[in-house]
């Protein structure tokens, strides 16, 4: 299935060309179709029935809504009604949210239908979709690979064309990494400019909202309608009046070239066809700078210092008391925590609560928690002094091509797929993932703006993108 540009797809359903229930239809059939990729862990029942609804509103005369009629698919850390949310984790395995995230409630506002949740890395704590408790996703270009996380589910639902758009999130690259292994668009916001309410929390410092698209054009749209501050989440900033891209003119462009991006470390393949990339963007007229990143080396360190810390924070609150499937047999209180934590989590998020612990420990903080957040100083400023130098800066978005299922079992490698992207978290920044044509493999295109300056960054992305 080819999906249209959503603004023309809306403009079909309004028209009475398609229906509500003609879409979800085909996207649940497309969906079970596609089975074997297990890009999705649950189908909205209440699909169908919406879709109805909406029909009828349609057939009275009642054509509001910028998504009207339209198919998604939201990440199972998304707090929703008719479905479970999961996180892929069997510690939530029948949590029924009493309440649906902001996000969700936006899109739903505007006519969009979610058909169904998306499989991702247990609590998003992954880099490949293989540490979710119900099994991994795999590539919809290679199923012998993985379709990069943590967001994986969500970037194969939409690559498979099972819809047109989904939601995901990004703590350290979480949509950009598996939209570059899918061949699809995934885009990261400014921090704070998406509501994050209702979605479970991992590193609340750096998680943001953002959308997979199969087009820069889509993502502006949904991004127009995502953002805005919302009083349920503190950190939510003021928004520009519009974000719905326009080309951008290449002529003249200021292109930095991070050139640690680009250096030891990075496929043959990924080099070559990012290169590419950047001689297109110089035949068009961009003035192409390089850039030094130099503690763009230290970010993974600092990330795996401070997103432990906050991560052990934020999952405290699952003792098998309030949350989740309880502990059957336990004795006392420690006992129930025990039981429960210990058998309830996967290997990863143990891992990551043990190392954000210890970090946060007396006698530690100072040494690497406090060290971290100095780091994270100055890799933001370190991109702001970038930033007065070019409008954009670009380069890979992983170091390699998707990589083979069960390939990294070793976590430090499997953590280094995310050292092109976790600095731009750590900074607040807004990022895009453009999938670069290639013979083989997909291969994603990385562009940084500075801070606030999504509507500026998604035009210059539309241009880029028809460039490529």
């Amino acid at each position: 299935m080819v999906w249209d540009k959503l603004p023309e797809l809306v403009e079909k359903v309004r028209a009475g060309e398609v229906s509500a229930v003609s879409l979800v239809q085909q996207s649940i059939d497309k969906a079970k179709e596609s089975e074997d990729y297990h890009a999705l862990l649950e189908i909205n029942n209440q699909a169908l029935e919406q879709a109805k609804s909406i029909d009828e509103r349609i057939a009275k005369g009642e054509k509001d809504g910028a998504l009207l009629g339209i198919p998604f698919v939201a990440k199972d850390n998304f707090l929703t009604h008719h479905t479970k949310t999961t996180a892929a984790s069997k510690l939530l395995d029948n949590f029924q949210a009493p309440y649906q995230a902001t996000a969700i409630e936006k899109l739903e506002a505007e006519g969009a239908i979610m058909i169904g949740k998306a499989n991702l890395d247990e609590f998003a704590h992954g880099s490949s979709t293989e540490n979710s408790a119900y099994g991994p996703t795999k590539n919809p270009h290679d199923k012998s690979r993985v379709p990069g996380g943590s967001s994986g589910g969500s970037a194969a639902a939409v690559a498979l064309g099972i819809v047109p758009f989904a939601l995901g999130t990004d703590t350290g690259g979480s949509i950009r990494l598996p939209a570059s292994f899918c061949g699809v668009v995934g885009y990261k916001p400014t921090y704070g400019l998406v509501s994050r309410y209702g979605v479970i929390a991992m590193a609340s410092s750096t998680d943001v909202i953002g959308p997979i698209t199969r087009n820069v054009s889509d993502s502006g749209y949904l991004l127009d309608i995502l953002a805005g501050q919302d009083p349920l989440d503190s950190t939510t900033i003021e928004r520009e009046k519009s974000y719905q891209s326009k080309a951008h003119n290449l002529k003249g462009l200021k292109v930095g070239i991070v050139s640690e991006h680009m250096g030891e470390g990075v496929d043959s393949s990924v080099k070559a066809s990012i290169q590419s990339a950047i001689d297109k963007l110089k035949e068009a007229g961009a003035e192409i700078v390089e850039i030094d990143m130099e503690l763009n080396e230290l970010a993974l360190a600092a990330y795996y210092v401070i997103a432990p810390a906050e991560i052990s924070s934020n999952l405290a609150r699952y003792d098998g008391v309030k949350y989740g499937v309880s502990a059957e047999n336990a004795g006392d209180l420690l006992e129930t925590y025990l039981k429960f934590r210990g058998e309830g989590f996967g290997e990863e998020p143990i891992r990551r609560i043990l190392t954000g612990t210890f970090v946060l420990s007396s006698g530690y903080q100072d040494a690497y928690y406090k060290q971290a957040q100095k780091v994270r100083t100055q890799i933001t400023e370190e991109y702001a002094r970038a930033f007065e130098k070019v409008d954009v800066l670009i380069g890979p978005t992983a170091p390699t091509p998707p990589f083979k299922l069960g390939e990294k079992q070793d976590p430090l490698s499997m953590y280094l797929s995310d050292s092109m992207t976790i600095a731009t978290n750590l900074a607040g920044l807004p990022a895009i993932s453009l999938p670069v044509a290639t013979d083989d493999l997909p291969v994603g295109l990385h562009l940084q703006g500075a801070q606030r300056t999504d509507k500026k960054l998604l035009d210059i992305a539309m241009s880029v993108e028809d460039l490529l």
